[in-house]
């Protein structure tokens, strides 16, 4: 390996032989080291290393503006996500989590902490991601002795679910606002109220959450799924159901500005007649 960057005393940016960048950690391995220096692997403590260039080149800016043992604490959070999580992860969540991660430390030191307005929706839309956030404020607190806000469990739910979906934070928001806004018109629509504990509830999110990242990242459709007779069919033989449908479209189409395609209505509808929220 040789150096490409010293970071500190002991963080390098080392490159391999075929040019491939990893950041490198291990006691005192920075001390007087020079750019193109050859270094023992054997010296490495912990190896961070991203496919993407780009990512790799955010990763080795991070190392420069935080401690190394957020970076360490986030890595060894994200292992224990990904026991818990079947859907793989963007890699990209090192770099975001150990950022918010180190930044909320600082703000807590300094006396400034946030709530997240989207809580109580991020609770009921990704259970599992926010009970693995507070599985990371736990250890947070057990590493590093500090204790941050509950609501900060909500902000590193969102970063899973956004490594998830392989999308970006702010589009992330969208989806959850998206999924809050269809669920208000659905229950009005029906004027009844979900169980947020059933598992009809729990489909019905997760398809809102795929569909409003189709919609909010231009990502194919259902579109080919069904032929128009069978689509006619649904729409006529589910008339309530497609006309919930058609106002959340309205909906969409208002707030959004984005259109929804006949299929996804169909698809809408299927799931709406599934939950069965007007037979309850």
């Amino acid at each position: 390996m040789r150096v490409k960057k010293v970071i500190n005393n002991n963080i390098l940016c080392v490159v391999d032989d075929k040019g491939s960048e990893m950041i490198v950690t291990g006691k005192g391995l920075g001390f007087q080291r020079k750019i193109g220096e050859r270094v023992n692997p054997s010296l490495f403590e912990k190896t961070y290393h991203m496919e993407n260039k780009a990512e790799q080149r955010k990763l080795r800016e991070l190392c420069q503006q935080i401690p190394i043992e957020h970076l360490r604490l986030t890595q060894d959070l994200i292992e224990h996500i990904k026991t818990q999580i079947s859907a793989p992860l963007n890699e990209s969540l090192l770099i975001t989590l150990a950022d918010h991660i180190s930044f909320a430390i600082k703000r807590k030191e300094n006396g400034v902490e946030f709530t997240n307005p989207l809580e109580g929706a991020i609770m009921s839309y990704y259970p599992a991601e926010y009970r693995l956030g507070h599985y990371c404020l736990r250890m947070i607190q057990k590493e590093t002795r500090t204790n941050l806000n509950p609501s900060e469990a909500a902000f590193i739910a969102l970063h899973i679910v956004n490594a998830e979906l392989n999308t970006s934070m702010s589009v992330m928001y969208d989806i959850t606002q998206l999924i809050k806004g269809t669920l208000e018109v659905v229950e009005y629509f029906y004027q009844k109220s979900f169980d947020r504990e059933s598992l009809d509830f729990n489909r019905f999110v997760v398809h809102l959450r795929y569909f409003a990242q189709r919609l909010f990242q231009a990502l194919p459709g259902v579109s080919g799924c069904y032929d128009p007779e069978f689509q006619d069919m649904i729409a006529s033989s589910c008339r309530q159901h497609y006309k919930c449908a058609q106002c959340v479209g309205e909906y969409i189409k208002n707030t959004y500005q984005k259109d929804i395609s006949a299929e996804e209505l169909i698809y809408l509808t299927i799931h709406l007649k599934r939950i069965n929220l007007a037979g309850k």
